[in-house]
Formats: C-alpha cells, sequence, structure tokens
C-alpha cells in the first residue's frame, strides 16, 4: 500500500441481532410486511422492508482534450504503473465489475458538471456548472456523466432517469471522497441518495450523517431500486444514528428488489459507524436482489455488515472485511416480494470476518446451492458458522488475521501485515483485479483475503 492511501485512510474522519431493514421509501403507502416465524438460529429474523495517492496519471483533466478546468480532473482512485497494470491484467477474472480511473475521466456522449460555487440556473456545463446533483440529476439523460467537484451537497434527493446498456448515466466525484453529501438544514427524508434508475453508477463519494441539523434523521445512505447499477468507491458513514432503534430499520448502502431490481454491484466502498449500538434493524450493505458485493470495508454496524433478504439470489460476495459489528456476514431469504425463495446459488468467498459478535450465518430459507470457500472466519464471540441444510466450509482459515491496525473504537487500518494468515489464501474465483485501493490482485503474488491485497 503506499503511503499517502495509508495516510488518507488512517486521517479521514470516520468511521451490531440480525433483521431486515426498514420499509421501502416511497410516497406512495406501502403495504406492511408480513409476520415471519421464529428462525432456529440464536436471533429470529424480523419482519421488514428494506426502506424503500502517487502521481495521479488523470490530475489536470484539461489533457483530455474537452476543456474541462482544474477542479474536475479526476484525483485519489487507482493508480497503477506500466507493470502492475500488467500484473492485473493477467488476473483470471472475467467478471471484473472495477472501473479504470481512465474509464471514469473519458468523456462521454454528453456531459454534466456540478460544483459547490456553481448554480442550478446555469447550464451545467463545465464553466457553468449546477450547484445541485437533484438538478444534475434531472438534466441526464443516456450516455451521460455528471462530474462533480469537490465541496460540500445537500443529500435527500432522488435519481429517476434510467441509462442503458452501452449508454450508462454515471455520477462521479472527481475527487474521491472528495465530493460529501451532507444532511440538509431541514432534511425531507430519510435517505441521502435514493436512486431508482437503471444502468447508472455512482462512484466515489462521501455520505456522512453526521450533521443533522432538522427535519427527519437519515437511515438510509444510498438506497438503490435499478437494475444493473453500481455503487463504488464511497465512503457511507454515520447512518441511522442520533435516534432510537425502530424496526423500520435502516441500512448505509441498500440494493433493493421492491422495485424489481436486479443485479446491482456494491464494490470498494467504504462503510462504518452505522445504527445504534444494539438495533438489529440496521444493516451495513443491505442486498435484497442479485449482484455482486465485493472489495468493501465494513465495520462498526448495529446488525450485519453484509445482509441478504427478501428475494436475494445468485449473489457473489467477495473479497470484503468484516469488522466489529454484530454478524458479519448473513446469507438469508424472507419477506419475499416476488419469489417464494431460497437465497440459492449464493457464493461467499475469500471474506475476513472477524471480531464480530456472530460470524457467518445462514437464516430463513436457503437452497441446497450455496458455497462458502477461502474466508478467514475468527473470534466471532458467539459463533463463527451457522449452515444450513448440510452445507459446509472449505479452506477456511482460522486465525486472527494480523491487521496493521484494528481497534473498536478509533479508526482501523485492517490491512494484512506481513505473516498475516490471510496472505496469499483468497480464491481467484470471482475476485476483481483490483483491491479496496485498486491494486492489483494477481495470480503472482497469490490473492489475499479480504478487501485489501498485501
Amino acid at each position: 500500500m503506499n503511503n499517502n492511501a495509508l495516510v488518507c485512510l488512517v486521517l479521514i474522519s470516520l468511521l451490531g441481532g440480525c433483521g431486515g431493514s426498514g420499509a421501502p421509501i416511497a410516497a406512495e403507502p406501502i403495504p406492511p410486511s408480513p409476520p415471519v416465524a421464529a428462525l432456529p438460529d440464536e436471533q429470529a429474523e424480523q419482519p421488514s422492508l428494506l426502506d424503500h495517492p502517487g502521481q495521479d496519471p488523470l490530475a489536470g483533466a484539461d489533457a483530455q482534450g474537452d476543456g474541462r478546468p482544474a477542479q474536475f480532473a479526476l484525483s485519489g482512485y487507482a493508480v497503477q504503473d506500466s507493470a502492475a497494470a500488467a500484473m492485473a491484467a493477467q488476473a483470471p477474472s472475467p467478471d471484473d465489475a472495477s472501473v479504470s480511473p481512465a474509464q471514469l475521466a473519458a468523456p462521454a456522449a454528453r456531459n454534466l458538471y456540478v460544483a459547490s460555487s456553481g448554480a442550478d440556473s446555469n447550464p451545467g456545463t463545465s464553466g457553468l456548472p449546477f450547484r445541485s446533483l437533484g438538478r444534475a440529476a434531472r438534466a441526464v439523460q443516456p450516455g451521460t456523466k455528471v462530474y462533480v467537484a469537490p465541496g460540500t451537497y445537500s443529500g435527500g434527493f432522488r435519481t429517476t432517469i434510467d441509462g442503458a446498456p452501452g449508454a450508462r448515466i454515471a455520477f462521479i466525484s472527481t475527487v474521491k471522497w472528495g465530493a460529501r453529501i451532507v444532511p440538509p438544514a431541514l432534511s425531507p427524508n430519510k435517505t441521502a441518495w435514493d436512486n431508482r434508475a437503471s444502468h447508472v453508477d455512482i462512484v466515489g463519494f462521501e455520505i456522512d450523517g453526521s450533521g443533522h441539523q432538522g427535519g427527519v434523521r437519515w437511515s438510509h445512505g444510498i438506497y438503490n431500486g435499478g437494475s444493473f447499477d453500481s455503487i463504488r468507491n464511497n465512503h457511507v458513514h454515520h447512518i441511522a444514528q442520533g435516534k432510537g432503534c425502530s424496526a423500520t430499520g435502516g441500512a448505509a448502502i441498500g440494493v433493493d428488489s421492491f422495485y424489481q431490481g436486479i443485479n446491482a454491484d456494491v464494490i470498494a466502498n467504504l462503510v462504518h459507524d452505522i445504527g445504534p449500538a444494539g438495533c438489529r434493524f440496521v444493516q451495513g450493505i443491505y442486498v435484497s436482489t442479485s449482484g455482486r458485493i465485493k472489495n468493501n470495508v465494513v465495520y462498526r454496524v448495529a446488525e450485519g455488515g453484509i445482509h441478504l433478504w427478501h428475494d436475494a439470489r445468485n449473489v457473489v460476495i467477495s473479497n470484503n472485511t468484516v469488522t466489529a459489528s454484530n454478524t458479519g456476514i448473513i446469507v438469508g431469504g424472507g419477506n419475499f416480494y416476488f419469489s417464494k425463495g431460497p437465497n440459492d446459488y449464493t457464493s461467499v468467498y475469500s471474506n475476513i470476518v472477524y471480531d464480530n459478535k456472530m460470524g457467518i450465518s445462514e437464516q430463513g430459507k436457503t437452497g441446497l446451492n450455496n458455497s462458502y470457500h477461502n474466508n478467514l472466519v475468527y473470534q466471532n464471540s458467539s459463533y463463527n458458522w451457522r449452515l444450513h441444510n448440510g452445507l459446509q466450509h472449505v479452506g477456511t482459515v482460522s486465525a486472527a488475521p494480523l491487521f496493521v491496525g484494528e481497534s473498536r473504537s478509533t479508526v482501523p487500518v485492517l490491512i494484512p501485515r506481513p505473516g498475516s494468515p490471510a496472505i496469499g489464501k483468497a480464491s481467484p474465483a470471482f475476485a476483481e483485479t483490483t483491491d479496496f485501493e485498486g491494486r492489483p490482485r494477481n495470480q503472482q503474488a497469490g490473492y489475499d483475503i479480504g478487501a485489501y491485497q498485501h
């Protein structure tokens, strides 16, 4: 890991029971979830709805030839020298969901720009940018990229315009975590970013729920109800705090099937300090449909660091690091919206689940074809594993991960240090070509378990 990235991670002011998340966020009435029988697990699932660094090669994006001023230059994303890029290219990962800096920076058919110095009466050009993400969201069309300069922006908005295959809509913070979304003076709803559109990318934002001023407190960071969307490289923290525990629930990142969304990716996000301690209804990453959950770092979550429920099936959960939460990973199905279950064909590979109350748990209605390979699962105080249907985990590492720095009360550095049993023990199956920081994973060095490659 390069020193700049480590310092950035350590210095950023960041960043627990089992249960579903809250009711879908919508203006229209939502029917209540039906009651659910107690599960044979230690804790019963509750009925609910989801509620609804180095030299940056892209610094100075004027070089891209599209006339963008310096405030819209991309920085803070993956930096690879030619040798590292060649090694990453050798990784056998046909389902790579990562986006390179060059792909993010490449001009689209139509570009829009947002800056804290802009105005919503502007046309949204690089010289005359919009002021708010909500205004930009109303101006997009398939194929649009929205570049958002560093600054502070009010949350509580909704994105509803679909992209298309080959013409995705992307919202990109030009500096990773530089565009910071915070509660407005009078918060109108419980969600920072409510995306109902399909073929949409949400990349590189900080969602900070700590500064509630008035109105409705946020219980959801990014809610996604569309299909074929990706939520990646975001920093979501201090959500569903400062309020009591409610069965309406909450989540830092929620990917939902309530609006019949499918196939969403949650990639390389930092999620922490979510929900009041001991509240079983608040999750870190909550998925109720098909998709991929990869390379995420999750800690201090009230209930499930990663939680599958409702219509979830065919989900890949790989190379995540989950610690200091109530339950590490929950693979479950119940309170179905459009299916009868079970949660089946879910693959849980190469994750670190360490120092939670419960480790990896199947709950509710699960199938015979879920698989668990090459995970490091250790020191989860109630139990490390609880699988149904006679399933067995394979290639498990049962030892402390030996992080660079771990803490339940301050900012941990959840990178395996030299000698870690996570090094070289992951499966290449389902692995991204890059890790949480965009560093290459490769066969020559061996794949590491967890979100970071050493």
